[in-house]
């Protein structure tokens, strides 16, 4: 858990974080999480993200920083998480005493206590009943953004309700992890975002309301317990008297809406213009966000609705195969250097002269391909190593080239760029 504050002039003037495991060791996760036995099942203590929030503010409050001159507060949380609230929990959260940790006040108040993340893939009978009940799986993305994934909320909910249909009852509202941590802050349950909620396989994209079928293919009675989707820059409400209390937040301070990490990222990383754009974060897996008009939803990659401009989307795009394998090249062709590396990579001409590889030491996510697959320019496939140079190159290009062949599937249009915003 993280927490950043800026000023007007955007400079930072205060920022922590805490280390669920090794600062929170009592709920004794692995990475902020449990693997459960089936290897397919991943979970997250509800409690431990409260008490994480706890401990991060009292040591702001033990540093001297000052909560009363906050006048806006919002966050992101990561997509396709979940959070069950029980039945009265919103009396609960509404008068929570501010003499006590919030997480003392919440302890009795989910009536699911381990929220299932987005590392979760165990809803597989989920993901195909979705899928068939709207048509297939084409028609769903074509609805909704997405094909039926494992870790969406729809297909998570429809595996509790079939489990354990008394605690979905029990349940009266469902919340995504950003909405649930707005709510933590409003004292009241705040509402699931365009950008967030479009990570769930149950928002219409273009109407920006819950699709019917997609809710009735995964629980009874469900649109209620999800409450009305808002914009991702909606302003929700002051903060919540508990906090006015506790720390000492002015009542003026509004509470904006809360969105998914991904929205999260690409809103503060790309500026609006009349152009379409592009971000591309560079990780353990590789991930392109776009800023798109007229987006065709497909059957790999995400559509979501732009958490900046209502009226737009971003798009999505995952590539498991991203610095491990290039730090697995440059091991192989640069004796493990970067420089090394650049160095190979600069001695080559664009285009490789014809030379292409695709390079998956894993299960590829888009497209689902593994293996090292290299072509010479008369496209023919070869198996055997290029030289070292050629190997980096082809790496490099054809990483990036999958990337906008995908990114057009989208809808992306790549056009010359005349230098004017």
């Amino acid at each position: 858990l993280k927490v950043i504050a800026i000023d007007e002039q955007l400079r930072v003037i205060y920022e922590d974080n805490v280390h669920f495991d090794k600062d929170l060791p009592e709920f004794k996760t692995q990475g902020g999480v449990y693997i459960h036995g089936d290897r397919l099942t991943v979970t997250s203590p509800v409690l431990m993200w409260v008490k994480a929030l706890d401990m991060i503010l009292e040591r702001m409050k033990s540093s001297g920083f000052n909560f009363s001159q906050v006048r806006a507060l919002s966050g992101a949380g990561q997509q396709h998480g979940s959070v069950y609230w029980k039945k009265g929990s919103i009396q609960i959260l509404k008068n929570a005493s501010s003499e006590l940790p919030l997480h003392q006040s919440l302890k009795a108040c989910f009536s699911v206590s381990y929220s299932p993340i987005w590392m979760d893939s165990s809803t597989a009978s989920q993901c195909s009943a979705l899928e068939k009940a709207v048509g297939g799986a084409q028609h769903l993305a074509s609805i909704t953004g997405s094909r039926a994934y494992e870790r969406f909320t729809g297909n998570q909910i429809a595996k509790i309700y079939s489990q354990n249909p008394e605690v979905y009852m029990q349940t009266e509202r469902i919340s995504l992890v950003s909405s649930f941590a707005a709510s933590l802050f409003l004292g009241a349950y705040a509402p699931i975002d365009y950008s967030d909620g479009s990570g769930m396989n149950l928002l219409q994209i273009w109407e920006k309301v819950w699709s019917r079928s997609c809710l009735d293919a995964c629980a009874p009675g469900l649109e209620e317990k999800l409450g009305c989707p808002v914009p991702s820059h909606s302003v929700l409400g002051p903060i919540s008297p508990y906090y006015r209390q506790r720390y000492g937040f002015s009542p003026d301070c509004k509470i904006v809406a809360f969105t998914g990490d991904n929205p999260g990222e690409m809103s503060t990383s790309i500026r609006f213009s009349e152009y379409d754009c592009v971000c591309i974060s560079l990780g353990t897996s590789d991930t392109l966000f776009l800023w798109i008009q007229e987006p065709t939803p497909a059957l790999e990659g995400h559509i979501l609705c732009n958490p900046v401009d209502s009226q737009t989307y971003m798009a999505l795009l995952c590539f498991k195969n991203g610095s491990l394998m290039r730090e697995r090249i440059r091991d192989d062709c640069a004796s493990g250097s970067w420089d090394e590396f650049s160095k190979a990579l600069s001695s080559t001409v664009a285009g490789n002269n014809g030379n292409l590889g695709f390079y998956f030491d894993v299960m590829e996510i888009t497209p689902e391909a593994v293996g090292i697959h290299r072509f010479n320019r008369d496209n023919q496939k070869v198996v055997s190593d290029f030289p070292k140079e050629v190997e980096i190159r082809a790496l490099i290009e054809g990483q990036f080239m999958a990337k906008r062949v995908h990114a057009e599937k989208l809808g992306y249009k790549v056009s010359k760029y005349d230098g004017k915003l």
